[in-house]
């Protein structure tokens, strides 16, 4: 299972999220031989105090995103499913009532995001969120 953002998905969402809402960071040790290994770490411990590039957990990911928004005239909710069949996606999408809000099958989807992990499918919304302008900017 994935639990924290690859290190491409770590770079580009320092570019758009606040630093302080990763909970990790990639850090690299330089080899013998000159090569770069480098090691996800949550954000309190630390091989080398430069070069670090922010990463962020599952649990931080959900914590970015909003639990509802609004829409022009419509309030939608976020709903995550985790899937313990691996023939079926795990999902991130934000949904709203068509009439009964007691009536969980009576429900449109507004935003959907499916991957194999979690991790991918929210890190995906995010970045539909930020484009939407649903994420506060940095």
């Amino acid at each position: 299972m994935k639990a924290f953002t690859d290190f491409e998905q770590s770079k580009k969402l320092a570019k758009i999220l606040p630093l302080e809402s990763a909970d990790m960071h990639w850090q690299y040790i330089e080899e013998d031989n000159g090569q770069l290994q480098w090691f996800c770490l949550p954000k309190d411990l630390s091989i080398n105090k430069h070069d670090v590039i922010s990463a962020w957990s599952l649990a931080a990911l959900i914590d970015i995103l909003p639990v509802d928004l609004w829409g022009y005239t419509d309030h939608y909710f976020l709903e995550i499913s985790k899937m313990g069949d691996a023939s079926k996606p795990n999902e991130v999408r934000y949904f709203r009532f068509k009439k009964n809000i007691l009536d969980t099958s009576d429900r449109i989807t507004h935003i959907l995001h499916s991957a194999e992990n979690l991790v991918d499918a929210c890190v995906n919304m995010i970045f539909t969120l930020h484009t939407h302008k649903f994420l506060s900017n940095k």
